[in-house]
């Protein structure tokens, strides 16, 4: 057996780089060729790495940052429009394998309590394959948010289950009783309302993903910590810290990407071959009754995932590769059996034959698990690529700063945005006006006064007959997207018929928007907006060039409103595709078209009973 530190290192680090290779050559999923290698190098394979400390903990962080990554990548909008159904999903995905788990844990004449946390242990799951599905790129689908959502809910009864078995909780007293929720309620208050406020106070103010990256790994460590202090399990803390981090964490982020690259290159992998080197096949033939009860366990796990997610199809109207797709995640098992496993092993609830038994379980079903999910998340691939290849446009954007040099934040809207974009650094209004006179190509003007991940709300301001523009669906599409990303809110502030075409936007399906709406007649009441923004807030306004529909003469009057009024926040000046055929013209300039006599007196009429009423406020206070 190799003690040797560095020449162990050396071996794990030639498994991760080359078993991915191999696993591809012989088209087997990477997660099944790291724990075979596990066991391969185990103590119960060729005994070339004894048990490590490193590894394990290592390999613990790999779990945890599973459940974190999947909090993490959970789309806000869209798991708003589905979180009812990944609250079913998730009394399903428990439901079902409980109580199978129970029926044949009693026929098999074991006691009640043995019974219900082997009813536990079948209704959790590890998503142990979402991985995969992260690879494939379709985590945003709608029965990976509804299957991610419903995991919160089945590990938290499973690991509640098991808490109170642990605690002897039917026995004990009401200060017991009071203790242990006492401790749930201080984990749910540290990592849901104190984490995120921590991370974004550090995020304002060292603005790096590398000390971003550390961040997130300390707080989900320490989440894990607390959740097994509460009695609840350290995978619980972590997705929990995922899903409280998650707009702070934008899917396309540099800060994303190096959590993503050192997870999967390395923390993923040691927790598979930790897996690997704790599976010992040697208790297959240690008797029959291990392998009937292996068997039992396998497929109570498989009967009661597979009727979860075929409820679920038919509940949610879904196709039959989403019903795959879901199974795949929900009946792989690691983290969460071991828990149950190993604590009901040490107080006596459960005996050798059913710890040997779950070790065999849990090293059939990550095996079936990785192909199934292979199996569905490539075909899902495969038709999100041919629905993208359908809607693909060839719009380009034109990103602009004024009076800053912004390169890098301007690369970072549009890779949240999913732009494609030309990016331009101007040192004046006048320039920013040349270039948009010169074609009518999409424009943003984007003033960067705090991270983009720290924004809490984007108040979207709409001119009326907006939605009348021919390019208003990609001007709605850049908030929707960014919104998705960054996990703000967002308020429109438009009229009556502007809001109800802003609903029906918000209601696509695919594209759904979770948005809240206030009234605003008309263009010169855009100014009500600033006294309603909070530290936290980006405007966005949506202007538009003249001879479109939605234009208004006190456009041009734009930059200097932003300047004075909004240069504290972050804003985005949003302008729609000239439409072809018609003459870009500049619609920052002085010398455009004046408006009708009536409506310039009314509107210098409201300006002068507005400053007087500001002045009368300001001399009162």
């Amino acid at each position: 057996m190799i003690t040797d530190s560095i020449a162990i290192i050396a071996i794990v680090l030639a498994i991760i780089l080359f078993v991915p290779m191999a696993c591809r050559k012989v088209r087997i999923p990477g997660i099944v060729g790291f724990i075979l290698m596990g066991i391969l190098i185990g103590p119960y394979g060729f005994e070339l790495i004894g048990p490590s400390v490193a590894i394990r903990a290592l390999g613990k962080m790999g779990m945890l940052y599973i459940m974190l990554q999947a909090g993490i990548e959970i789309d806000i909008n869209d798991f708003a429009q589905h979180r009812r159904n990944a609250v079913i999903y998730g009394f399903y995905s428990f439901l079902f394998p409980f109580v199978l788990g129970l029926l044949t844990s009693r026929l098999l004449g074991y006691n009640w309590t043995t019974c219900t946390l082997l009813g536990a242990m079948y209704g959790s799951h590890t998503l142990m394959t979402y991985p995969i599905v992260n690879r494939y790129g379709v985590q945003k689908n709608a029965a990976v948010n509804i299957a991610v959502g419903g995991t919160m809910l089945t590990i938290t009864l499973s690991l509640l289950v098991l808490a109170i078995l642990k605690s002897n909780f039917i026995y004990t007293d009401s200060l017991t009783v009071g203790a242990l929720l006492g401790r749930i309620a201080l984990f749910i208050a540290l990592v849901i309302g104190l984490f995120p406020w921590l991370a974004k106070r550090f995020f304002k103010r060292w603005n790096d993903p590398t000390s971003g990256f550390l961040v997130v790994m300390l707080l989900m460590s320490l989440s894990a910590y607390i959740a097994d202090w509460a009695g609840l399990e350290g995978i619980l803390g972590a997705f929990v810290c995922g899903v409280a981090l998650n707009r702070l964490v934008p899917n396309r982020s540099p800060l994303m990407q190096r959590i993503s690259f050192v997870g999967n290159n390395i923390f993923v992998p040691l927790f598979l071959i930790g897996v690997g080197m704790m599976i010992n096949i040697q208790v297959i033939w240690s008797g029959w009754i291990t392998l009937i009860l292996a068997l039992v366990m396998i497929a109570t796990k498989l009967v009661g995932k597979w009727l979860a997610s075929w409820l679920a199809q038919f509940s949610f109207s879904m196709q039959a590769v989403e019903r795959q797709l879901m199974f795949g995640l929900t009946h792989a098992t690691a983290a969460g059996t071991l828990a149950i496993v190993t604590i009901g092993y040490e107080t006596g609830i459960f005996d050798d034959a059913i710890l040997n038994a779950a070790v065999i379980m849990i090293l059939i079903l990550c095996t079936t698990a990785s192909f199934v999910t292979e199996y569905a998340a490539k075909q899902l691939a495969l038709q999100e690529e041919a629905r993208l290849e359908a809607d693909k446009t060839d719009d380009s954007w034109r990103v602009m700063s004024v009076n800053e040099h912004r390169l890098g934040e301007l690369e970072e809207l549009s890779s949240l945005s999913e732009l494609h974009a030309s990016y331009s650094c101007e040192t004046e209004w006048s320039d920013v006006k040349q270039l948009l006179a010169s074609n009518g190509t999409a424009s943003i003007v984007y003033h960067p006064a705090q991270p983009i991940n720290t924004v809490s709300r984007m108040l979207v301001a709409v001119p009326r007959y907006a939605e009348k523009e021919h390019d208003f669906i990609s001007c709605f599409g850049l908030v929707r997207r960014l919104s998705s990303q960054i996990g703000a809110k967002v308020i429109f502030f438009a009229n009556k018929d502007t809001q109800d075409a802003l609903q029906t936007f918000c209601r696509r399906k695919g594209k759904y928007l979770q948005a809240s709406y206030r009234e605003m007649e008309d263009w010169e009441d855009v100014l009500m907006i600033a006294k309603q923004m909070r530290r936290d807030d980006m405007i966005v306004m949506i202007a538009a060039r003249p001879s479109t529909p939605s234009y208004n003469p006190l456009f041009e009057q734009i930059p200097d409103m932003l300047d004075r009024f909004f240069d504290d926040h972050s804003y985005l000046l949003v302008l729609p595709e000239q439409e072809a055929g018609r003459k870009a013209t500049d619609i920052l300039h002085n010398d455009q078209t004046p408006a009708s006599a009536t409506w310039s007196v009314i509107t210098r009429i409201k300006k002068f009973v507005k400053s007087g009423v500001e002045k009368f406020q300001t001399r009162s206070k």
